[in-house]
């Protein structure tokens, strides 16, 4: 087997522990009250690059890999509030479309041990500034990869999708210019 095989597995072993999860919370799932939150798949087209890349960062709590996004901003739109995450959690700014790409929902680990469902409104955000200085610096990790690499890293199966098909869109508007 490769390395690419054994990546699979993993990110295969990730999503069903993923989904057994959200299988325990089930109730809460179909019958509580879901949260609300923005977030962006900021990317980025690289003049030497043939393909664009994504930029995941690692939460603040577990370390794993997500995309900025965080709670409703009072008097802000969600898209001013994914644009204000990706500020915020990795110091890139652009230009972010109005229109919600896409959902996703996750259980939220709050600070009191509770864990909430969340449905997150994903935007895309081209990235034409990466600041230095930024209010997490130093709190996450930042990385731009592939959107496959970034599919195989993230946790949750809806985001899998929803970045995968960011890439398919962003290639065929490329493809027309």
């Amino acid at each position: 087997m490769g390395s690419s095989s054994s990546a699979q597995q993993k990110a295969l072993r990730r999503s069903e522990s993923f989904l057994s999860e959200l299988a325990s919370h089930a109730d809460e799932l179909l019958h509580g009250r879901f949260h609300e939150q923005y977030a962006a798949i900021c990317y980025r087209k690289a003049p030497e690059c043939v393909d664009a890349q994504v930029l995941v960062v690692t939460s603040r709590e577990s370390g794993r890999w997500v995309v900025p996004k965080g709670w409703p901003i009072k008097g802000k739109k969600p898209h001013e509030v994914a644009a204000i995450e990706a500020y915020e959690e990795a110091g890139v700014r652009g230009k972010v479309k109005k229109k919600p790409f896409g959902y996703f929902t996750y259980l939220k680990q709050l600070a009191d041990g509770n864990r909430v469902p969340c449905i997150v409104g994903l935007h895309l955000l081209e990235v034409d500034q990466m600041l230095q200085d930024f209010p997490e610096r130093g709190q996450r990790r930042l990385e731009w990869v592939s959107f496959i690499e970034a599919a195989s890293r993230v946790r949750e199966p809806q985001l899998k999708g929803l970045l995968l098909a960011a890439e398919r869109k962003l290639r065929k508007a490329k493809g027309k210019k």
